[in-house]
């Protein structure tokens, strides 16, 4: 069986962002895996417009053309990881947008997160899941949490998160159960018709 295909959700868009210190260091740790391969999806190459469609995307296509780019994105993948900026005690609007622009597409896969901010992200991973759930996705439960102290030492440029190797020991546990659920769900998916169609 192919190594699940893991989207790196990049899910921030803003100016000198945090995300582009988080995707280099998770990406270059899921590289020295067997067990999965991962791909950067960054919502900066997505000018998907706020979500109005007429029909939800669980129903109908959607009308956009960059809607459906991203739809036809997330479908190739067999799982997610999203890199989660904590803005006033929740997620980025820009990826709860992004997360509306599909559905099926979601169905029976995989999501971890990699949260950051004064409290690890932690409050915008725990709203994420709820949302992942209505999506039909999966979420787990282990997570990476930068914490404000590991934060703001590799914004100041005090650090990097490559030098913190309890960040490290967080990552590997989380990859090794993203990539079992990856591994199960795929299995699940092309073993069953309705389930293959749904994904």
């Amino acid at each position: 069986m192919d190594k699940p295909k893991i989207g790196l959700i990049v899910g921030s868009v803003r100016e000198n962002r945090f995300a582009d210190k988080v995707a280099p260091w998770i990406s270059e740790l899921a590289a020295r895996r067997d067990d999965l391969a991962l791909e950067i999806v960054d919502l900066k190459d997505y000018a998907l417009p706020f979500f109005s469609d007429p029909v939800s995307p669980a129903y109908a296509p959607s009308p956009h053309p960059e809607s459906r780019r991203w739809q036809a994105k997330m479908a190739e993948l067999d799982g997610y990881l999203v890199t989660a900026a904590e803005y006033n005690r929740g997620p980025t609007g820009v990826l709860k947008n992004a997360l509306d622009h599909a559905y099926r597409e979601y169905t029976r896969k995989p999501v971890a997160f990699v949260g950051y901010g004064s409290v690890g992200g932690a409050r915008a991973v725990e709203q994420l899941r709820l949302i992942a759930i209505e999506l039909q996705m999966a979420p787990i439960r282990h997570a990476v949490h930068i914490g404000g102290g590991d934060f703001y030492a590799v914004m100041k440029g005090e650090t990097a998160l490559k030098d913190l190797p309890h960040l490290e020991k967080m990552a590997d546990t989380m990859f090794d159960d993203l990539a079992w659920w990856a591994r199960v769900l795929k299995q699940a998916r092309e073993g069953e018709p309705s389930a293959a169609k749904a994904a």
